[in-house]
């Protein structure tokens, strides 16, 4: 799952460092837009032994493949392909920062800390011969992430444009849904999933102890681990 995400933060410098010398630490806030998730090429992967390895073709009574109709990215419209699938959305972002600033020169080094809540869906749907839908849909919950940023002030010395890079842990809460009304379906509930953020963004600080931002991430967390067993 991929996710981007354009955001504008405030920022309050706390302590006694020399916060209009970009050094110290800070508490902020942000909200932003999420872009919907990267569905390109989405498909169902399928386990028939079970021996752990996915990839095995589905067969029907006849030896024909069951799942030569179709997938696709979002979550089943009916029970044929024809009725399309709903596309993928996004909603808000938003959460709190915490982190220190170092200035040298004219170059600023940080780390911070986040925790944020997104409303992020990414389902993918696979359509059988037989004929049901099966569709999964993940949603990323919250997450935690630590960053490093290293940027560059100019101008007046108070406007910092930066990139910025670190880890992230999200909880995801998965779910099952299917037209098949016959076979009884498990699965492995919510999961956590690790991934990085990568982004680039530009501070402008109007007094010691404030400063306003606008920043763009994109987030990849690779959630692998949800199982559906019939």
């Amino acid at each position: 799952m991929r996710i981007h995400s354009p955001a504008a933060a405030l920022s309050l410098a706390c302590g006694s460092a020399a916060a209009q010398e970009w050094t110290g630490g800070y508490v902020s806030s942000y909200a932003g837009a999420l872009m919907d998730p990267d569905d390109s090429g989405d498909t169902v992967q399928f386990d028939t032994n079970p021996d752990g390895g996915f990839g095995d073709c589905v067969n029907t009574a006849a030896s024909a493949n069951a799942f030569s109709l179709s997938f696709c990215d979002g979550a089943a419209g009916d029970r044929m392909p024809a009725g399309g699938c709903r596309e993928n959305g996004s909603g808000g972002d938003y959460g709190i920062r915490g982190g220190d600033d170092w200035l040298s020169g004219n170059l600023v080094f940080g780390v911070l800390r986040e925790y944020g809540m997104a409303d992020c869906r990414d389902a993918v749907s696979a359509f059988s011969t037989t004929p049901p839908f099966y569709t999964l849909l993940r949603k990323v919950d919250d997450t935690l992430a630590v960053r490093g940023r290293i940027g560059m002030t100019f101008g007046d010395g108070n406007n910092l444009a930066y990139g910025t890079a670190g880890y992230a842990r999200s909880t995801v809460e998965n779910d099952f849904s299917t037209s098949h009304a016959v076979n009884t379906f498990v699965n492995n509930g919510d999961s956590d999933a690790d991934g990085y953020p990568l982004g680039v963004g530009n501070e402008r600080r109007s007094t010691d102890s404030f400063s306003l931002g606008v920043e763009y991430l994109h987030s990849r967390i690779d959630d692998e681990d949800y199982r559906v067993r019939a």
